[in-house]
């Protein structure tokens, strides 16, 4: 369903895959079930997995610069990127951010809000150190696809006051199973103490005193991602129904440049499955990439995916040379794929495959 606007169109894409999830849980040099596999936040897909993935690219292909499509996650980790890259704003041609991701306001639930914001790493405490949300699999296992898909549901009311009522009920079968993977504890912390601290920051290291309400007593301030600096074109996809994202807070932290574009009644998921996406969202993408993208070359278009199960992996310097592994690697080691977008992997491959059957490609 996804696949028909690409039809007829000439994209090199490249999918990329988060490391620590059900899709990537190997490395070069540490064990699943140790916990120094867990040991990353979105600082480590900033500093090496994103620019890694975009040297592996570029240089497998030997084009000079990409476009980058994300989603959720795979917005912040390209905000992250680029503001503390200088030199990779020249290798990105466009970035389009379909619900974008930087400082989310919180969670639905008061409660459960409330307690996550006194003190984020109480999440360490609930799920240790290594991966969170690990039971994901196991209960898409045991219980009937329907049941689940109403699991997941509540879950989102719950949490962030979705309705989900823009995805049809077959696309939710076909597409939650491979909604919710686990990843690092200390991603999600992360991601808690941003919310926190309403500032889109790298992660803090110092460990507050269980349920401390402040930062009061501390004698340096984490350092904020400098998203202004960021000088690659930016086109914002949102939702006006999004709760995870504040429009007007984002833009003041991003270069006056950026271009932010609403479709009204569209959460979080309905970019990657709602009804009439290739309506609504589709033409916003390609619009975006004839507009910044350079003619000169085939272009690279990058698509990658967020929150929690998506992002990127790369090879780089991880042990192995250029041509002895087709498998991308980050550069501490964790193993990905080089091609794939966990959610909608089903109807992505079969397009590619088919397309490669008859010669066309992507």
């Amino acid at each position: 369903m996804a696949r028909a606007p690409f039809i007829g169109r000439l994209y090199w894409y490249r999918l990329g895959n988060n490391r620590g999830n059900k899709y990537s849980k190997k490395s070069t040099r540490t064990s699943p079930t140790s916990n120094a596999f867990w040991d990353f936040s979105m600082d480590q897909f900033a500093f090496h997995d994103i620019p890694d993935s975009i040297d592996y690219i570029l240089r497998t292909t030997s084009q000079p610069s990409l476009s980058y499509i994300g989603f959720s996650q795979g917005t912040a980790q390209a905000f992250a990127t680029l503001s503390i890259h200088p030199t990779l704003n020249d290798r990105v041609d466009v970035f389009v951010a379909l619900a974008p991701a930087m400082s989310p306001a919180g969670l639905h639930n008061g409660v459960v809000d409330a307690l996550i914001k006194a003190s984020p790493d109480v999440l360490f405490l609930a799920f240790g150190r290594r991966s969170i949300l690990s039971s994901a699999t196991m209960w898409q296992a045991i219980l009937y696809p329907p049941i689940f898909v109403r699991l997941i549901d509540m879950s989102l009311a719950f949490l962030f006051n979705w309705t989900s009522k823009n995805i049809s009920a077959h696309q939710k079968l076909a597409a939650y199973p491979h909604l919710y993977s686990f990843t690092s504890t200390k991603s999600v912390v992360h991601w808690f103490q941003i919310i926190r601290n309403r500032c889109f920051q790298m992660y803090d290291d110092d460990v507050q005193a269980p349920l401390s309400l402040g930062a009061s007593e501390r004698y340096y301030k984490v350092p904020k991602f400098p998203t202004r600096n960021i000088k690659t074109p930016i086109v914002l996809v949102y939702g006006g129904s999004d709760s995870l994202v504040d429009i007007k807070i984002m833009l003041r932290e991003l270069p006056k440049h950026t271009i932010a574009k609403e479709v009204p009644h569209f959460e979080h998921l309905d970019f990657l499955w709602a009804e009439h996406v290739e309506t609504l969202v589709f033409p916003q993408v390609f619009d975006a990439l004839e507009a910044h993208a350079g003619r000169d070359h085939l272009k690279q278009r990058y698509l990658t995916h967020g929150l929690l199960a998506h992002g990127i992996q790369s090879k780089h310097s991880a042990g192995f040379p250029a041509d002895e592994s087709s498998s991308p690697l980050t550069a501490d080691g964790a193993r990905g794929t080089d091609i794939f977008v966990s959610g909608t992997r089903h109807v992505e491959t079969e397009a590619c495959e088919r397309l490669e059957r008859e010669g066309q490609g992507f």
